[in-house]
């Protein structure tokens, strides 16, 4: 068994790019996710990789679209409204379908906001965030150990499907300190055919673009991103679930706040009320088959956020009107207690006639 040490979530990111086969990176300093940029400053010269300071966030994801052309694996790193200047470069990785990895350590908003964590970008990180019909695979780790985990498999995610993966953490789960193992990996980069990296007895240059200037043939290239999403929705959704068998209320959390509801629900059973926990691990694809599974069988579910109500939305998409679907929140930075989130338990049940 490998040796546990002591990490910081953004520390453990950059570590398990490394492991993962990244020697590319390149970004920007924001809080609360500067060590990582801070990091990978360090190691990336000392295992042979290339590390850059842009001179912006624009910049920065602009020289992640060209290392990723060229095949090598390859990271940026922001939070909130430094995401938001990616978002055309974003759009273009997409087009292009180069393979590549982005972490939003997100903070609360809008505008600058402020460093303490937040979840309301998950419109823009699951909805496309720039132009154009494309989608991101996003992972939302809930604990240090799994930032390492999702990290790896980001990557591998990234190569498989020729897609951007965006690591959506929050600033508790970026500044947080836990016990962290690097199990021994088998991860190598993939031989990319398709990479524009030399000639490589080619007769034909390959050539990287998201341009498609006939109509025609654009529709064709949105086609074929759309089935390739189409595979993504049906082999890569993943979640959490606990005491959702007999559960008169399903609890749906991410991230940090689901450890925070994780509690409240524990304290909840402990006075005999039935709640149970859905936890999404992959936020795009969003894991619609419990909700439709425990939707005949609970009372309600309520969604726990940090945020004015944004993966709220999925969940009655995903209920599809046959129970009802409260919600919580705290916003700016703020988190709710795990005594807060029980009181709209009992709140919760009450108001729909459970135990």
């Amino acid at each position: 068994m490998a040796e546990k040490i002591l990490m910081k979530g953004n520390e453990a990111i950059g570590e398990a790019a490394i492991v993962a086969g990244c020697r590319r990176y390149f970004g920007y300093p924001i809080t609360p996710q500067t060590e990582l940029t801070e990091y990978m400053a360090k190691r990336m010269p000392q295992v042979g990789g290339v590390f850059l300071q842009a001179e912006s966030e624009v910049a920065a994801i602009n020289m992640v679209y060209g290392a990723a052309g060229t095949g090598v694996r390859v990271m940026t790193s922001s939070s909130s409204p430094g995401i938001s200047l990616k978002q055309e470069g974003i759009s273009y990785i997409a087009g292009a379908e180069l393979p590549c990895v982005i972490v939003n350590i997100m903070r609360g908003g809008p505008g600058l906001g402020g460093i303490q964590p937040g979840q309301a970008d998950y419109f823009q990180a699951t909805k496309g965030g720039g132009h154009g019909d494309y989608r991101n695979i996003v992972l939302a780790p809930n604990s240090v150990q799994e930032i390492v985990d999702m990290t790896i498999q980001a990557f591998d995610l990234a190569d498989q499907y020729r897609n951007p993966v965006m690591l959506l953490g929050d600033g508790a789960l970026g500044q947080m300190m836990e016990p962290v193992e690097f199990k021994a990996t088998d991860t190598v980069p993939s031989i990319k055919a398709w990479a524009a990296n030399g000639m490589r007895g080619r007769t034909q240059p390959n050539i990287i673009n998201s341009l498609h200037l006939q109509p025609e043939k654009l529709e064709q290239h949105n086609i074929h991103l759309q089935q390739k999403y189409a595979a993504i929705q049906k082999n890569e959704t993943r979640w959490e679930e606990l005491y959702t068998e007999d559960a008169d209320l399903i609890l749906v959390a991410y991230g940090i706040t689901s450890r925070i509801a994780r509690s409240a629900m524990e304290k909840a059973r402990s006075e005999s009320y039935k709640v149970g926990l859905i936890r999404p691990q992959t936020l795009w694809p969003f894991p619609a088959a419990p909700f439709a599974k425990y939707a005949k069988t609970a009372k309600a579910f309520l969604a726990v956020e940090l945020s004015a109500g944004q993966m709220v939305e999925d969940v009655r998409l995903a209920v599809n009107g046959v129970r009802p679907v409260a919600f919580y929140g705290r916003t700016g930075g703020m988190i709710p207690s795990p005594k807060a989130v029980y009181e709209q338990i009992v709140k919760t049940l009450k108001e729909r006639g459970g135990n």
